[in-house]
């Protein structure tokens, strides 16, 4: 398969797990505290990636200077990342904190791209990213709970717009690393100290769960999160970004809420409106206009994984 299309596919392949992924947690949800979840999902993560550059690379070091970098970017990019998507959800309505968190974001990380990366705004990025803008859109505000603008949710969507600025800032400042270092590194170092911010947010929730009485269910959300969320996620998305360009990348999030209705529709029996049918097709449409384009490919550092179709 063409390399191009298979780095593609690979955002897709993410965008669609981290979209099942709400209905996974969901179900956590009622047994862990968010941020401790969110805990469990990155700091469980940390020996895996760790074993898996030192297996892949033979080491796992890096100069300090990346060291400070790749902290600043854990800070912001997962730290305080998941902590505001994470009281987004609780401020606003779900429907608010989706379209908030995910359809600002690729437009942010298109105007920082040029900035940081020299990356163009081509004329078929910008339309193919109106019609993917325009299709999550129905697929948000279809649903049942609509698009709400009352004052009382004005915390919450702050949040979930400063979601999206934050989100589309730390993708970019990623990449001159990963010009350097492979994503597997990259992305190990970020997330260990991500979660090592993240741990003094989580010292009151300990004692509140159950640990004797988690089922298997439990115990297959955590490894969903910390195997196919996180590890492999991250990796392949990183990868795939290096190769594609932040900007063209992160339009591919608008898969994310439409993997979300079609968790809801397989899991929870939920309903799937004509508007977000037509709002999928429309966003697909879009996400293919924006593939077609052929992008000059980013030189390929020592140790950078391949992803193979």
């Amino acid at each position: 398969m063409n390399k191009r299309w298979t780095n593609y596919l690979g955002l897709v392949l993410v965008a669609a797990l981290w979209g099942a992924n709400f209905g996974v947690s969901r179900k956590a949800m009622e047994t862990f505290d968010p941020i401790l979840f969110a805990f469990l999902r990155f700091g469980l993560a940390v020996p895996f990636f760790f074993l898996f550059v030192r297996m892949r690379e033979g080491s796992v070091g890096i100069p300090w200077r990346a060291a400070l970098q790749l902290a600043g970017i854990g800070l912001v990019g997962v730290t305080a990342l998941e902590i505001a998507v994470m009281y987004s959800i609780k401020y606003t309505t779900l429907a608010n904190a989706s379209l908030l968190n995910v359809a600002p974001w690729p437009i942010f990380a298109a105007l920082f791209a040029p900035l940081f990366l020299r990356e163009k705004i081509t004329s078929r990025l910008l339309w193919g990213g109106a019609a993917a803008i325009a299709g999550v859109s129905f697929v948000i505000l279809g649903g049942a709970d609509g698009f709400s603008l009352s004052s009382e949710h004005l915390i919450g969507d702050l949040l979930a717009f400063g979601v999206s600025v934050i989100g589309g800032l730390y993708n970019v400042v990623c990449m001159p690393l990963m010009a350097r270092y492979s994503a597997l590194r990259i992305s190990a170092w970020f997330i260990l100290f991500g979660a090592a911010f993240m741990f003094p947010f989580t010292l009151g929730s300990w004692s509140k769960v159950d640990w004797t009485g988690l089922s298997a269910s439990h115990y297959s959300a955590i490894g969903y999160n910390v195997l196919i969320c996180t590890v492999f996620s991250f990796v392949v998305w990183n990868a795939c970004m290096y190769r594609v360009g932040a900007a063209r990348s992160n339009f591919f999030r608008y898969v994310v809420p439409a993997s979300a209705v079609a968790a809801g529709y397989l899991f929870f029996g939920e309903t799937v409106s004509g508007w977000q049918l037509a709002g999928t097709v429309l966003m697909a449409a879009g996400l293919i206009w924006i593939s077609l384009e052929r992008a000059k490919p980013a030189p390929h550092p020592k140790g950078q994984p391949e992803i193979s179709g």
